[in-house]
């Protein structure tokens, strides 16, 4: 099925929302390559930490237990965390001041390596991602998901969302949209699935000059429940 025309989902959601105006109040913004370079390694592996915290868990709670990580995890340096013995991280995953998860807690060890890994072999995690073409985003989940810990399906997308990194989500309701209007034909999570996802956004965005993360905010605001 050729795709539905980007100034058609536009239309949709606007008349669904109540006009242009408000649409564009409601979409994300992103940050360009420059900006995104400049976050501390520290600062990455508290986002990412945070949104593996927030997968399955009431957001606000974790957000209001965030201070305590901080400070149980040395503001999230990873040379700091990499020097945590067993015994320490069994003690935080069982500490009732912060969320009682041991392989979440865990995930923050490994994905502090992860960022180590990567710097030795790139120079920088924080330009790994900046640099990293959008057309290719998925790429990017991927690598996510393959080196780090728990940041498969949604997750890694709403860490790079959450720093700026320009991204379409695979939200309920996207899902919905791409799967009857058969822009993709498999599940999900499989490769074949993610090129063809991956292709249509590209298109959109040459077609209309918004970012990923604008048109995918845009499909959500037409249809479904607006799982944004």
């Amino acid at each position: 099925m050729a795709l539905e025309k980007f100034s058609d989902i536009w239309a949709r959601a606007c008349e669904r929302k109540g006009g242009p105006a408000i649409v564009n109040s409601l979409l994300p913004d992103t940050l360009n390559a420059e900006e995104i370079s400049e976050y501390s390694d520290a600062q990455l592996l508290s986002v990412i930490s945070k949104r593996v915290f927030q997968s399955g868990f009431v957001w606000r709670v974790v957000d209001n237990k965030w201070p305590a990580y901080e400070k149980a995890f040395f503001d999230f340096e990873p040379m700091k965390v990499l020097m945590l013995s067993p015994d320490q991280i069994q003690q935080r995953a069982s500490d009732p001041a912060l969320i009682r998860h041991q392989k979440k807690t865990q995930a923050i060890v490994d994905n502090a390596y992860m960022i180590q890994q990567i710097n030795a072999e790139h120079g920088s995690f924080a330009e790994f991602i900046a640099n990293w073409p959008t057309d290719d985003i998925t790429g990017l989940w991927q690598v996510l998901k393959k080196r780090g810990a728990r940041l498969g399906g949604n997750t890694g997308p709403y860490f790079l969302r959450a720093i700026g990194k320009d991204t379409f989500l695979l939200s309920q309701d996207v899902q919905a949209y791409l799967t009857a209007h058969k822009v993709v034909d498999a599940g999900f999570t499989s490769k074949t699935a993610l090129r063809q996802t991956q292709a249509a956004f590209n298109h959109w965005q040459q077609e209309s000059g918004k970012s990923l993360a604008e048109i995918s905010r845009v499909i959500s605001l037409g249809v479904g429940d607006n799982r944004v």
